[in-house]
């Protein structure tokens, strides 16, 4: 067994010189003390690059060090000196590196050249651009399109995910499963049902715009930390800012800004919440409704006594549907059940409402904690239901805004990779380019997981990610995975997925955002797209670590060649040569989103892709907003007493699946992850001692056995019946079939667990 972390605690605040210190420690690691410092002052500024790690948006005017915490980690995590070479490979089984950690693999280096699997030797060797290309495309060639994979993790650039999908979708394949279907597809499933559109309606100006900010299920200090700069100066217009959350996690609460020389010499910090509910976990939809039963029966009141209204009745009446099924269904709900579902008394839920009603223009914001949830397409529509009330949609300083992850996860969308046929721009890619594109919808992540477990997916071609360690039921995955026919990986660096060979598996090195891409005729710039549905340019800013290194969409071309027959108006080298000619046709494929491309692409503060819910036009059936009644108030499992519900967590020292380190400061453990947080209450019932060792058994009845053991008891402000762990471990626990409603997203923030004692070994 591995040491146990060490448990200390934490009571400063976000920022401040915590980060200031975690920046120093990883540029240090990294062995990039120098250029990464002057490469961070790049970092999401005027004609410099986009920053690798979230997908907030990047401001027109922007501060002197336009970086977070987790963005330079992000950029010296890719800007490392160390590699990854064949020669270390020679040293190094597979069966060996199975045994090092996430971190390890990764901090190891940076990829220097292509490699495919030998199964005699358990090793990587080395393989020639031209032979891996020709081999792969013959492989792709033999198996059946629909049994081929092209899975999109949340990096790649609109360029390359534009050629990606046409490359899929000519071979004639419909099979694009992406990050979104892992985190936000709920997202993407519920807004267009109720506003028309898939993404936010909220633009970065309206956060300065904004009277009263609403939080549901993010965790802003990990998740998007630049946030915090719009969010302070909210707090310090005196902005109420309304947080739901299981966990009271450091950056919503307080912030010291390391870019503020008064802030960072004085002992003081920024409240963030003004109010700070710690729902249950599933909790969200019975604390919404309970905010809107209190919104409209108080309207009732005031209507009846001749009050000025609280709803905006004329917002109502000419842009919505839905309203008197909804407000019904909101009056005939019990307060002793909304308390009961959400963990909140009556008192926390209308003081959360009063402050909604007395504010003209709202922004809700949610993230992972909402959409991974069984009800989490639901509780999305619920959001909306909440802000329709008062208007708080196609308004300055007011609308939806979900909080994406990975950097252009929703700009891939954007261009094409989709496994929804009515979402793919068929018509138009047959025009352009003179093919049928495949009729059927594709597979979604679960989909795929589970062809790959019954043996219908042959082949997984993967640009950039960790599918294997992000997906669910790793128990079953991870042995399927090597019976696969083909593996095709396209990464920077080593990782978990790549350590599971198929028959046939090719690791593809690729140049990183931040590298300088020198084509045909010059250096390139890519674009993607932030949360806010705003389109950046990128340019890379380091000499490649290899000379053996090639761009993504360099990769997807030369695929494309190796496996379709000749196109004449598809000009792959060309576009490779100048990715200018793939904006030109990713403008001519989507002309209402991307006008004048090339021209707009490194506009300050990007250019916003138009969307009609931002001036209250609504492509729904009805031709309005649509309220929806919610089928369920909560997501909890079955009042059993020793079921738990186990919420996966990201700590302060990662992004996604990739481990900076093994810290988490704001939650005050160092040194591990193995730990489970509990609640006093919880741990005292069932007699466990702060630091016993427990394991964690999923609450199924399908045969499969789904155990994480190991984990360390922290005790924590958590509420009860509610603990937490961290992602990817705890992937080992959730069913492939326990995901949300409607998206197939799975449902890792509310998984049934049993909690009991590691048997000790003797």
């Amino acid at each position: 067994m591995t040491d146990k972390p060490d448990i200390e605690g934490y009571s400063g605040p976000a920022g401040g010189w915590g980060s200031v210190k975690a920046v120093e420690n990883i540029l240090r690691e990294e062995e990039v003390t120098v250029l990464g410092s002057e490469i961070l002052m790049k970092q999401n500024r005027p004609n410099g690059f986009m920053c690798v790690s979230c997908s907030w948006a990047k401001p027109a005017d922007p501060h002197t060090f336009e970086f977070c915490e987790n963005g330079a980690k992000a950029t010296a995590w890719e800007v490392t000196s160390k590699t990854t070479t064949p020669e270390f490979f020679a040293e190094h089984t597979v069966a060996e590196l199975r045994s090092w950690s996430d971190h390890a693999l990764e901090e190891h280096g940076r990829l220097t050249d292509p490699l495919r699997y030998d199964a005699q030797s358990d090793r990587y060797v080395p393989v020639s651009w031209a032979e891996a290309f020709r081999d792969i495309g013959a492989e792709l060639k033999t198996l059946a399109p629909e049994s081929v994979v092209f899975y999109t993790s949340g990096r790649a650039s609109l360029e390359a995910s534009y050629m990606y999908q046409l490359f899929g979708r000519m071979y004639g394949s419909n099979n694009f499963p992406d990050s979104s279907n892992m985190c936000h597809e709920s997202t993407s499933v519920a807004l267009p049902e109720v506003i028309g559109v898939p993404v936010g309606t909220v633009l970065l100006d309206d956060f300065d715009k904004t009277d009263c900010i609403f939080f549901f299920g993010h965790n802003t200090t990990t998740n998007a930390p630049r946030m915090l700069h719009p969010l302070q100066r909210a707090a310090k217009r005196d902005v109420p800012i309304v947080t739901f959350n299981p966990l009271r996690e450091r950056g919503l609460e307080r912030f010291t800004n390391p870019q503020s020389p008064k802030e960072m010499l004085t002992p003081g910090s920024t409240r963030i919440s003004t109010q700070y509910h710690q729902v249950k976990t599933g909790g969200d939809i019975a604390a919404i409704v309970g905010i809107c039963k209190a919104v409209i029966e108080a309207d009732d009141e005031a209507k009846s006594s001749g009050q000025a209204r609280i709803l905006d009745t004329a917002f109502i009446d000419e842009h919505t549907h839905g309203f008197e099924d909804f407000a019904k269904s909101c009056r005939a709900q019990n307060w002793d059940d909304l308390e009961a579902a959400s963990g909140l008394d009556r008192h926390a839920i209308m003081s959360a409402a009063t402050v909604y009603m007395n504010a003209k223009s709202v922004i809700a914001n949610y993230g992972m904690g909402i959409t991974q949830h069984r009800h989490g397409v639901e509780t999305v529509k619920m959001i909306v239901n909440l802000l329709l009330l008062r208007g708080n949609i196609g308004r300055s300083g007011a609308g939806i805004s979900p909080v994406r992850g990975h950097s252009n996860v929703q700009g891939q969308r954007t261009v094409g990779i989709t496994e929804k046929v009515k979402l793919a721009p068929n018509d138009k890619l047959k025009e352009l380019y003179g093919f049928e594109p495949p009729q059927e919808d594709g597979l979604t992540t679960v989909d795929a997981c589970q062809g790959i477990l019954e043996g219908s997916v042959k082949a997984f071609v993967s640009l950039g990610g960790n599918f294997a360690r992000a997906a669910p039921e790793r128990s079953l995955m991870e042995p399927a995975w090597q019976k696969m026919r083909l593996s095709v990986q396209i990464a920077t660096k080593l990782n978990r997925t790549h350590l599971l060979p198929a028959d046939k598996t090719y690791l593809l090195p690729c140049l990183g955002r931040i590298d300088i891409d020198q084509q045909a005729t010059g250096p390139q710039a890519v674009s993607m797209e932030d949360s806010t549905a705003c389109i950046h340019g990128s340019r890379g800013q380091r000499t490649p670590v290899s000379d053996n290194l090639l761009s993504e969409p360099k990769i997807v071309a030369e695929m494309a060649k190796a496996t379709l027959a000749p196109n004449p108006q598809v000009d792959w080298d060309g576009w490779v040569g100048d990715y200018g000619l793939v904006r030109d046709k990713i403008e001519a494929t989507y002309p209402q989103y991307f006008r004048d491309f090339n021209q707009r692409l490194f506009e300050p503060g990007g250019f916003p892709r138009p969307l009609p819910a931002r001036e209250r036009k609504w492509t729904t059936p009805p031709g309005k907003a649509n309220f929806t009644v919610p089928q369920s108030l909560s997501n909890r499992v079955e009042e059993e007493p020793e079921i738990f519900q186990l919420m996966t967590l990201r700590a302060d020292g990662q992004f996604n699946t990739t481990i900076y380190n093994e810290d988490d400061r704001f939650r005050g453990v160092y040194k591990g992850r193995t730990v489970v947080f509990m609640n006093p209450e919880d741990m005292k019932a069932r007699e466990f001692d702060e630091g016993e060792t427990v394991v964690l058994e999923t609450d199924a009845d399908d045969g499969v056995v789904r155990e994480l053991g190991g984990l360390q008891v922290v005790a924590y402000n958590i509420p009860t019946k509610c603990i937490a762990a961290y992602y990817p471990e705890c992937n080992v626990l959730v069913p492939l079939w326990h995901y949300a409603e409607g998206s197939k997203v799975p449902a890792s923030k509310s998984v049934p667990v049993r909690v009991r004692r590691e048997a000790v070994s003797t």
